[in-house]
């Protein structure tokens, strides 16, 4: 009896078994991708002055043919640029080794065969160029042979010209201002519809001026298109070679030296009045940028005596002789014959820009956010003695003798040079970092790039809707009610069996 009870049990089971087995092998199922994890690139910014390696990083499924790129680590090299080591043979390779060996160890073993790295040289190596190719082509091949020797995939190193320089930090500029695209509170990338910022780039050989405008641009060569997140941008760009900080330090001097009769000591009214420096002729005419002053015979060598006169008129007047505002052959010019159309819209000034409008603010307590401000800071500085400056910003020291020369020069650039006023100078932000991430050209540069590389392939797994997962709760969840109350009626059933047969 027992024995036959349990037969319809053993039949049910095999029959709600076989129910499932023939659902599962019927329902249609999906590909479902699953995160791909990062991709990684490397940048390495040589610039004139200095060498920094930035590692980063963004998603391998892109958005829209451009990577969503973030910083994920930088690194300074010790030492001057690149461009500084012509003649030493193997010395810029050198150079650049403890940071090779931090990014090893900053990114996954596992992705380093897949981590493009890329030098891109500037205003520093384009003046090396111009004056010794064959030793700018022996660095470029130094550093390049360096990289190579990792474990990383080397792409090339390259001197970027001025206007790429200038494109790739406007890029930069509008990407951490999360211009081109943005994360939405729906969980996923969007185009947030903003109008772009300009770029203001000073770097130590080089200046650059980047920004969207719909005034037709007379000179194609200022003219670049650049293709981002499915959208296309038209810019107005260009690179004033010489015109960075050190050169234009330098070629201050050589403009002193040069209107003072070439004498062993000149007085620069751009110095406070209590400096008084001693340097090599080398170090004033070693420039491309300072060629066409060296005195006749030159001497390297030879030693020359600067004092400080700490003069704003004089220093102002000095320095209109590094920009020309004559014989513009388009319907207007910034300077030097260039044409640029009228500065609209927001800007962001990076780099020196930043540094010295952040002196400016500390040294007079000012927000420097005016034309007249920017004035009157740069009247203080350049009346100050080097001992007045160092007690109100002792941190600064090191480079107090050349803020008034730098003040004076940002003063003219941006006000005269590039017709910034009163409506729009307090459009300019002034910024060194932005999303905790540095502002320079190399993000942007990683950005363009990173549309160029393949895409890694997404692993697929089977996976059920989620409509087939629901069907399938609810056939279970039948299932277990009706054996459920099956076994219930079952119970039910035996008992009252039991009590008839009492």
């Amino acid at each position: 009896m027992a024995r036959r009870s349990r037969l319809p049990l053993v039949s049910i089971a095999l029959l709600v078994f076989a129910l499932v087995v023939l659902l599962l092998l019927a329902i249609p199922v999906q590909d479902v991708q699953e995160a791909p994890g990062f991709m990684y690139g490397i940048v390495l910014d040589a610039g004139s002055s200095h060498t920094a390696l930035f590692i980063y990083r963004w998603p391998a499924d892109k958005q829209n043919g451009t990577g969503v790129v973030t910083q994920h680590a930088e690194c300074h090299v010790k030492g001057k640029g690149i461009s500084s080591y012509a003649g030493q043979k193997g010395e810029a390779g050198k150079s650049l080794v403890d940071c090779l060996d931090q990014a090893v160890r900053d990114i996954p073993k596992a992705k380093h065969q897949l981590t493009p790295v890329y030098l891109g040289a500037t205003a520093g190596m384009r003046l090396l160029n111009k004056s010794n190719p064959q030793q700018s082509d022996q660095i470029l091949k130094e550093v390049g042979d360096k990289i190579k020797s990792y474990p990383f995939k080397f792409e090339g190193a390259a001197i970027l010209s001025g206007q790429d320089e200038g494109a790739y930090g406007w890029v930069t500029v509008n990407y951490l201002s999360e211009n081109f695209i943005k994360y939405g509170f729906i969980g996923r990338w969007m185009s947030p519809g903003r109008t772009t910022v300009g770029a203001l780039d000073l770097g130590g050989a080089s200046t650059q001026i980047t920004f969207a405008t719909r005034e037709r641009v007379e000179e194609k060569q200022n003219t670049m298109k650049m293709l981002l997140y499915g959208q296309t941008y038209s810019l107005y760009t260009h690179s004033f070679l010489c015109y960075g900080i050190n050169q234009v330090y330098m070629r201050m001097l050589a403009h002193v030296v040069k209107s003072q009769g070439y004498v062993q000591s000149v007085t620069n009214p751009c110095y406070p009045a209590d400096v008084n420096s001693t340097l090599k002729m080398e170090e004033v005419f070693g420039s491309p940028c300072t060629e066409e002053h060296k005195p006749k015979p030159y001497n390297p060598e030879a030693t020359l005596t600067v004092k400080g006169s700490g003069n704003y008129q004089q220093c102002e007047e000095n320095m209109s002789h590094l920009f020309s505002f004559k014989d513009c052959p388009y319907s207007q010019c910034s300077f030097n014959g260039v044409f640029q159309p009228n500065v609209t819209g927001n800007f962001m000034a990076f780099s020196t820009f930043f540094y010295v409008h952040s002196f400016l603010q500390k040294l007079t307590g000012t927000p420097v956010n005016s034309p007249q401000q920017l004035q009157e800071a740069t009247q203080t500085v350049c009346s100050m003695t080097f001992s007045q400056m160092s007690s109100r910003v002792p941190e600064m020291s090191r480079f107090l003798k050349n803020y008034c020369t730098a003040s004076m020069f940002i003063k003219t650039l941006v006000l005269k040079g590039y017709a910034f006023d009163n409506s729009t100078f307090p459009q300019i932000s002034f910024q060194k970092k932005a999303g905790g991430t540095s502002v320079g050209w190399a993000l942007g540069y990683m950005l363009t790039l990173s549309s160029l590389l393949p895409a890694e392939r997404a692993s697929l797994r089977k996976a059920l809707t989620p409509g087939v997962w629901g069907t399938l709760i609810f056939l279970f969840a039948s299932l277990l009610a009706a054996a459920l109350g099956f076994l219930l009626y079952r119970a039910h059933s035996r008992k009252d069996d039991d009590e008839s047969a009492i």
